[in-house]
């Protein structure tokens, strides 16, 4: 693998000034102690539910500063927690076995079992179907679970400090609130899932000063003294619990999405309970944005609740172009994922990324190369084996998508017939717009499998029905006017018969249009004629590089009649 060539800062990428700007703010120069031994880098989230593609963009933004860090030489501690003692407060439409599911409300949700029985709870469900396919996309983060880390008391000291500050962080609380949001009444800094019968409906009666915490249980009436030490059951409320673990892990780098980052919100108060009763400064950050769907797959629009997550994705892209979809767009930049039409153009400027890191496309300046570069670089799975960003083994085949797509509806959806034309027939990729005219090799195959099958489910399940067609079997008739039939038939003798012979799609589109001119037809009436013979449409790919693309047997058979 080729080691990046590293680039001038003021060219870097959104990832490296933040991956600077943590070194800049973390590092030993901002505090004047030694080396520092790593640098953590942390997201997470709750799993209440199928964790969407909006969710994975703090995932990704996260890998991209991490690959940046690892770029710069540095060490990097990468943690994703998974929030699963959290409350069960609703059931999403998308699950099934709701009416069961409505029985483990106000239940922490990793004790909540799962409705497909698959895996030990329903927490545990979501969180296997995102560690199964991150590494997919080249992403490897370290997992915490906090319901383990809660159980075996692991932030016992963190929530007795807590308490030892309940009237400071209650200060700090209503710093940020108005006066009619401000907390009312006795507040404690904990909660408790009630020890009995697992719900959060309890309240806390007091605390020793000590490790003796009294809570009683308004579902179950249970009533008890825990040992913060011991106790499974009591963990902090969220505006503490973040910044709490801030410190524990000593978090140098975290991101959060535009609601946490509002005036007053949960960062701002996360800042100052850090800093204040935790002694840590809270981590570099910058705000995400949102993510907009166009064009849902077919098979899921009418699915009442379902969320497009990375799986679905994932079909319509391959992994590196979904990792370009993210890296090549700011975070704090509100952007749509598409499943329409533009996907072809999504591909293509991804291929044309690919072909100038490659030199083989000349960017607009040495400025606008290094920047393609970096994202194309960014945007790949494959890693060096220190984590570091690297260039492909080898450089991919590109097969434009557009073209692509029509090669895979001409081989009747047969991605092994696609692949096996495009080894045949090389030399007429080479008049497609970032098509090559040499014989893939064994090791770009897997790549161009993969692009495949994308592009095979992309016309099965979300391509507009004008951009798909099948060849129409030989035999079926096609009512046309004499001027149309004569077309046809000059079409057959003078172009198809022949076809072989063109030397390009330009070429073997000028001999259309004097077959149109011959038999007294513009060249789109000939163009309508051939394509109802071809397709049963008016429309189609581009005649010349479609016709060029049909085994010429398969063309002389549908003409027969």
């Amino acid at each position: 693998m080729n080691s990046i060539r590293r680039t001038d800062s003021r060219a870097a990428h959104w990832a490296d000034e933040y991956a600077d700007k943590v070194i800049r703010e973390k590092g030993p120069q901002s505090k004047g102690g030694p080396t520092k031994d790593h640098y953590t880098c942390a997201s997470g989230i709750t799993p209440s539910g199928t964790v969407h593609i909006g969710n994975f963009r703090e995932i990704i933004s996260v890998d991209l500063v991490v690959r940046a860090l690892r770029d710069r030489g540095e060490k990097v501690r990468f943690i994703y927690s998974w929030d699963d003692y959290d409350v069960f407060r609703k059931v999403p439409a998308n699950m099934p076995r709701q009416e069961e599911l409505q029985k483990y409300l106000r239940f922490p949700i990793t004790m909540v079992p799962d409705p497909w029985d698959r895996d030990e709870s329903y927490a545990r469900h979501n969180e296997t179907d995102v560690e199964t396919v991150l590494p997919q996309v080249g992403i490897f983060p370290e997992y915490i679970y906090q319901s383990k880390s809660y159980r075996a008391s692991k932030y016992a000291e963190s929530i007795r400090t807590a308490l030892e500050h309940r009237d400071e962080l209650k200060q700090t609380l209503d710093k940020f609130r108005d006066e009619d949001h401000k907390i009312q009444g006795e507040w404690w800094p904990v909660s408790a899932f009630c020890g009995v019968c697992s719900k959060d409906e309890t309240d806390i009666d007091g605390w020793d000063g000590q490790w003796s915490l009294r809570y009683h249980c308004n579902a179950c009436g249970h009533q008890t003294a825990a040992d913060i030490r011991e106790a499974k059951e009591i963990k902090l409320v969220w505006r503490v619990d973040w910044p709490m673990r801030w410190a524990y892990e000593q978090v140098d780098f975290e991101p959060a999405g535009k609601d946490h980052h509002s005036q007053g919100g949960s960062f701002d108060t996360a800042r100052h309970v850090c800093k204040e009763v935790y002694n840590w400064d809270a981590p570099v950050t910058f705000r995400y944005d949102f993510i907009g769907i166009k064009g849902t797959p077919g098979k899921m629009s009418s699915s009442t609740g379902k969320v497009i997550n990375l799986p679905d994705v994932l079909r319509v892209y391959t992994p590196e172009i979904v990792r370009y979809l993210f890296v090549s767009t700011r975070p704090n930049t509100e952007f749509t994922i598409s499943f329409d039409l533009d996907v072809i153009k999504i591909y293509e400027d991804y291929d044309r990324t690919e072909r100038i890191a490659w030199g083989d496309e000349k960017a607009r300046d040495e400025a606008a190369f290094l920047r393609e570069k970096r994202i194309y670089e960014l945007s790949q799975v494959s890693m060096d084996n220190e984590g570091k960003s690297a260039m492909p083994a080898a450089k991919p085949y590109q097969v434009p998508f557009r073209h692509l797509c029509n090669l895979i509806q001409i081989a009747d959806c047969n991605i092994d017939k696609t692949i096996e034309w495009i080894k045949q027939n090389p030399e007429k990729l080479g008049g497609v717009s970032g098509g090559t005219n040499s014989v893939p090799e064994e090791k770009q195959l897997p790549a161009l499998l993969a692009r495949c099958r994308c592009a095979k489910y992309w016309i099965e399940e979300c391509a507009p029905d004008d951009f798909r067609f099948r060849l129409r079997p030989g035999g079926e008739k096609t009512e046309l006017n004499n001027k149309e039939l004569t077309g046809i038939r000059l079409l057959r003798d003078k172009v198809i018969s022949g076809i072989e012979n063109f030397r390009d799609d330009k070429s073997c589109a000028e001999a259309i249009y004097r077959c149109a001119e011959e038999a007294g037809l513009e060249g789109k009436e000939l163009f309508r004629a051939a394509y109802q013979v071809l397709i049963g449409k008016d429309q189609g790919p581009r005649l010349a590089g479609f016709l060029r693309s049909i085994d010429k047997e398969r063309i002389l058979a549908i003409l027969e009649e």
